[in-house]
């Protein structure tokens, strides 16, 4: 995937991986890049910097996101690369209440179906287009002091899985990004624990940017800004029970225990 010319729609766009995304994507060429988010003075600003277009979205409303394709379709032409970036984080376990459940639920899972409902349509009709996924190190492995975080971005993992396997044939591509620590908002709000552990190898947004451009080149599902990322993983795989372990030293020592 090479971005120039392309018609490109990044949510969560206003600012973090999704700001660093629009300013990178129109750095390489991309005939014009749509910043959707809730907040639309933000977006604004980002898109005012990168002669794009600002759309405000709730990516947890299905009708947001269909209004928001048929829009650019209508008034740019077809998408060629959607990404869906949005997400939040809330701490806590099973004790969290059902409606923040619920939110962040819309938020991190049903914002990636929803967006797929909207887009695939068209790009199985063209028999091209490409589907980037913005979830997190925590849905390969987890995250210490928030359940619903670390549910909701393996299920968005998992998503994505399933429609890089389903739809390849279809000729539509599919990339999942998983960072672990980021400097944006979600992580410099964060207070203590697992959060300063994760700053001390936290990367710019720029830097996962980059990331994401090598990704789409070379069309990889998997795409890990934190090489380290793919040795935890792998550890995890070949022996669960080990890796299990050493969590809980990392819940011990960074978590409060239940």
């Amino acid at each position: 995937m090479d971005v120039r010319e392309k018609i490109v729609v990044v949510t969560g766009g206003a600012n973090g991986i999704g700001r660093a995304l629009c300013l990178r994507f129109t750095r390489e060429g991309a005939r014009k890049v749509v910043v959707a988010d809730l907040n639309e003075s933000l977006a604004r600003e980002v898109a005012a910097e990168i002669d794009g277009i600002a759309i405000k979205t709730d990516v947890g409303q299905e009708a947001d996101l269909q209004q928001l394709v048929e829009h650019v379709t209508s008034s740019l032409g077809p998408i060629d690369l959607f990404c869906s970036n949005a997400g939040i984080i809330l701490n806590g376990g099973p004790e969290t209440l059902d409606a923040d459940w619920q939110r962040i639920w819309n938020v991190n899972v049903m914002s990636h179906v929803y967006a797929a409902r909207a887009v695939l349509p068209g790009m199985q009709a063209r028999g091209q287009g490409y589907l980037l996924q913005t979830a997190s190190a925590a849905g390969l492995l987890t995250q210490i002091g928030s359940a619903p975080y670390s549910v909701t971005k393996h299920a968005a993992v998992g998503f994505a899985e399933w429609l890089s396997i389903t739809y390849a044939s279809a000729g539509i591509k599919v990339s999942c990004v998983c960072p672990q620590g980021v400097r944006t908002d979600m992580l410099d709000l964060a207070e203590g624990g697992i959060a300063d552990h994760l700053r001390e190898t936290a990367l710019d947004p720029a830097e996962v940017a980059d990331a994401v451009i090598a990704g789409l080149a070379s069309e990889t599902f998997l795409i890990l800004p934190h090489p380290q990322v793919a040795e935890f993983f792998r550890h995890k795989a070949d022996d669960y029970e080990r890796w299990l372990r050493g969590m809980r030293r990392l819940q011990t020592k960074f978590g409060a225990n239940p």
